[in-house]
């Protein structure tokens, strides 16, 4: 006759509360490393700083940020994926990595971000601005839509870079109004809005937090945000998604946190709870809105979803768009 230990273990096991399985499973004996794919000081890096010491003091733990920049994010979210599923190693894995580049560059990835990697929850999400030249003779998206449609392969958009959010919300916007534009890839962010303050560039699809300084001191003309509604820190620039010809578009730029695949289920719930506990704190709420994002929220079956979702749609707008690195 089989031992009746396993089956009483397994009983006491489902008898303990969540919580007591966290601790059990993930004791806070060292720190949790929050891999931030991309070097300091990007939109990227601001957000997960922002949250790192309050997930910190919530899980009454020390939460240390390791950026670890290279190929686009890739080399990052690939370590976080690599490491070992105990909880002591999360990643902001921002959606160039996690639903786009997969599909412009297969052979860059030895990963696959839908399943290496378990969601947690979602840290911000935010609209991107499409900016104009100074010198560009339309004063408002539907002009240039007119002049793009007169002259077709005319005029350029600048990017920082092929397969990026940034270049498929434009390939959408381009394909749904009919216009040809032409894509500038730059290899980051910094340049574009100089070149295009200097009327070298005609556009520019940029984060919000890149774009909103020059659209508020005048250096660039906004067409528009590529939401649903409009920004609230630039209300005088329309929504993508209120015009005639693209009703209800929206096209966000988003992180969320993540874990290794196989990580306790316990122990995703823990982070899950702090991190909309930190997300729901006054002051980072209004960081957050300071550079045009929106906190996250949800469940990490809702940010499994949105990704699966993103992904799916992503890759029809690269097969349609003929989009390759």
């Amino acid at each position: 006759m089989p031992s009746s230990k396993p089956f009483m273990a397994a009983v006491l096991a489902a008898s303990l509360p969540v919580a007591a399985l966290a601790q059990a499973a993930w004791p806070g004996a060292k720190p949790i490393t929050l891999i931030v794919p991309y070097s300091a000081g990007g939109s990227v890096d601001f957000n997960a700083r922002l949250v790192a010491q309050r997930l910190g003091e919530r899980l009454k733990q020390s939460v240390v940020v390791e950026n670890v920049a290279g190929a686009g994010g890739v080399i990052g979210v690939a370590k976080a994926a690599a490491a070992t599923p105990d909880g002591y190693t999360i990643v902001a894995g921002p959606d160039s990595v996690m639903a786009i580049g997969r599909l412009v560059n297969p052979a860059a990835y030895r990963f696959d971000p839908l399943k290496d990697l378990a969601p947690v929850g979602m840290i911000n999400t935010a609209p991107m601005v499409l900016v104009a030249r100074p010198g560009l003779p339309a004063r408002d998206w539907s002009q240039f839509v007119a002049l793009a449609k007169a002259a077709p392969g005319k005029y350029n958009y600048a990017t920082s870079g092929v397969g990026t959010v940034l270049q498929l919300a434009m390939e959408q916007i381009k394909q749904r109004e009919g216009i040809s534009v032409a894509h500038v890839p730059y290899r980051g962010g910094a340049q574009i809005a100089t070149d295009v303050i200097g009327d070298q560039v005609d556009l520019a699809m940029l984060v919000s937090i890149s774009a909103l300084p020059h659209v508020s001191s005048g250096r660039l003309k906004a067409l528009g945000v590529t939401s649903a509604q409009r920004l609230e820190t630039l209300p005088q620039v329309p929504a993508f998604g209120e015009m005639p010809g693209l009703k209800g578009f929206s096209m966000l730029s988003w992180t969320g946190l993540f874990a290794p695949a196989g990580t306790p289920a316990p122990v995703i719930r823990q982070l899950n709870e702090a991190l909309d506990a930190v997300l729901a704190e006054p002051e980072v709420r209004a960081k957050l809105r300071e550079q045009g994002a929106l906190p996250g929220s949800g469940s990490p079956e809702d940010l499994g979803k949105f990704v699966q979702a993103e992904y799916a749609r992503n890759q029809k707008i690269v097969q349609d768009a003929n989009i390759k690195e």
